[in-house]
């Protein structure tokens, strides 16, 4: 049952080496030279990056099991049964597996902008102001939850070996850390499959983008759903290199927790709201 969830020891040492290659890149190459490292509510980001990178997956796995076990005894090893990636070449499972995971991630992004009370837990991470590596991590424990909720069945069908699950998620975590950093980048011809700095950061634009009221580029690591689905949004990549949104965040921040607690709480006072 736990085949589908990685050593989170083993992720969080590559966690760090990605993080700290990010930083330096940003220190080295940054794309808006104005924007400071040591930026207000960095120390709170910190906190987030540990917590969700590291004791997040050690508490749902230990729910995830005891789970299983107390509601569908059997159910989940039945699952596991299924294997069916396990007799493929482990180069193919890693390219099935990549794809059918992001393609489920970018619908449950998707979905977090298009449900009522999911935009209210997915509002954490749109709280940037300022946009570097480190927000990659900066949001709420309960988006794990409906990440893992959503995309477990189809995933543990799959029986993939553990070590294609960790370099996947490694993968993920590079890609999601330059996405969100203050680089330059747009992977040239292949932004049509990947994601990018340059392209993500219009996610995170205040302002709506024209036709896309609730909100565009929910690519995770492959732009290539986006592009397909008509939810991408690029203002002239090639011509205006230096573009970018006049803001970051979301309509009603001002009103929006800015402490710890206060955010861990946000959802569910919104629910107790409505």
């Amino acid at each position: 049952m736990l085949n589908i969830l990685w050593d989170t020891r083993g992720y969080f040492f590559w966690l760090l080496v990605v993080s700290l290659l990010c930083f330096a890149l940003e220190r080295f190459w940054p794309w808006r030279q104005q924007q400071p490292a040591l930026r207000p509510q960095l120390g709170q980001d910190i906190v987030w990056l540990v917590i969700n990178g590291h004791y997040v997956g050690i508490a749902l796995s230990i729910v995830t099991v005891w789970l299983g076990t107390q509601l569908a005894p059997g159910f989940f090893d039945h699952l596991e049964t299924f294997q069916l990636l396990s007799n493929w070449p482990l180069v193919a499972q890693v390219a099935v597996f990549f794809v059918i995971k992001d393609f489920l991630e970018w619908s449950v992004h998707n979905l977090l902008h298009r449900n009522r009370y999911l935009w209210e837990i997915h509002k954490l991470h749109h709280s940037i102001t300022e946009m570097d590596w480190i927000g990659n991590f900066r949001f709420h424990w309960g988006e794990v939850v409906v990440y893992q909720t959503l995309t477990y069945l189809p995933l543990v069908v799959l029986g993939v070996e553990g070590s294609v699950i960790l370099w996947i998620a490694v993968f993920g975590t590079l890609i999601g850390h330059l996405n969100h950093s203050n680089l330059n980048l747009t992977w040239g011809p292949l932004r049509y499959i990947f994601n990018s700095p340059r392209m993500h950061i219009w996610h995170h634009d205040h302002a709506i983008a024209p036709g896309h009221p609730k909100g565009v580029n929910f690519g995770i690591c492959l732009s290539l759903w986006d592009w397909l689905f008509g939810t991408a949004h690029w203002p002239t990549p090639d011509h205006a290199p230096t573009q970018q949104p006049e803001s970051l965040g979301f309509e009603g921040l001002h009103h929006y927790p800015r402490s710890f607690l206060g955010r861990l709480a946000y959802p569910l006072t919104r629910l107790f709201q409505r």
